[in-house]
């Protein structure tokens, strides 16, 4: 079995074992498992005699790290067997192009994880309302008006742009801030631009729980991320800002029906992040599953379980395509 793991620039410009970071976990399991792996970035792919290709690097483990070669190889994407799409967002028009390369790849010789064509018709913050009994009251809209309705109805809100991730852009309005006009002004580029508005929530414990999805599998261990240091989201990835968590039978039961749909479209790796028991974020691009801190809290080995889950998923996957 041939992978190639799509990860961001930041990723291969410091490309070493990170225990921080997600690919580098599917990466390392897979090479402890005999799996040749490849690398490259959204920026490597294209399309030649209307075939999608990547300029890959060549992956190796040594002494319980592992690295890259130096060089690229042109490789056609279809020569892979599974190829993990997941450079981090904005979902902009580097992004979206990179995602059409796929289009140009047979999904019959190669499994896309998640798809690419799956992951531009599903929108992290916008299509949350798909499960309106599991998220909390929002708006999609760039009008100054109707946020500011919505902020006097629900007194507290949060703004949040629709293609960032890591909490890049999100802000916490008030109905008494006297800069909620520019705040709103900023968000949607003067009225130009779709954000989400939600309900704003967690008032008791703070920081939300995050619900690891494969495929149609959920996982009830799980974590809190506790917000920052004078802040109300979670922003910094230290051990001090994480909790041991487990998923009460409501989070189960709505992550499941989640990964139901989800799972019908081709979109197989998901991260839910829930305050007080409500779904506020559907992270389908490149979701983090916080493989040390689930380690160190639960005393498990979080990254062989998903890594085992994954590799089952995806190889009955392509064994029912035949």
């Amino acid at each position: 079995m041939k992978i190639l793991i799509v990860i961001d620039d930041l990723e291969l410009k410091y490309f070493e074992f990170n225990d921080l970071v997600t690919d580098f976990w599917f990466n390392k399991e897979y090479l402890e498992r005999g799996y040749e792996v490849e690398i490259c970035t959204k920026g490597g792919l294209f399309i030649k005699d209307n075939k999608g290709f990547a300029l890959c690097y060549n992956t190796f483990e040594k002494n319980g790290d592992i690295f890259h070669e130096e060089k690229s190889t042109e490789k056609l994407i279809e020569t892979f067997d599974i190829v993990y799409f997941r450079p981090d967002p904005p979902v902009d028009t580097d992004y979206i192009n990179a995602c059409f390369v796929f289009d140009f790849v047979d999904k019959k010789k190669t499994k896309i994880v998640n798809n690419t064509q799956a992951i531009l018709d599903f929108n992290e913050k916008l299509h949350g309302n798909y499960f309106p009994k599991y998220t909390p009251k929002n708006i999609i809209t760039a009008n100054m008006q109707l946020i500011k309705d919505f902020v006097n109805v629900n007194g507290e809100a949060i703004i949040k742009p629709l293609n960032r991730c890591f909490g890049s852009g999100i802000f916490y309005l008030s109905h008494e801030d006297k800069n909620i006009n520019s705040l709103i002004n900023n968000s949607t580029n003067n009225g130009k631009t779709l954000v989400c508005v939600q309900e704003y929530l967690g008032h008791g414990e703070g920081g939300d729980k995050r619900a690891f999805i494969i495929g149609n599998k959920v996982y009830r261990e799980s974590l809190r991320k506790l917000p920052g240091k004078d802040d109300f989201r979670f922003n910094t990835h230290s051990d001090e800002f994480f909790r041991k968590e487990y998923l009460t039978d409501f989070e189960y039961e709505a992550a499941k029906d989640i990964a139901k749909h989800l799972s019908k479209r081709g979109i197989y790796m998901v991260a839910l992040d829930l305050i007080d028991e409500k779904v506020t974020e559907i992270n389908v691009t490149s979701p983090c599953y916080f493989f040390r801190e689930m380690n160190r809290l639960h005393g498990i080995e979080f990254n062989k379980t998903v890594m085992e889950d994954l590799i089952n998923l995806t190889e009955n996957e392509m064994t029912a395509a035949l």
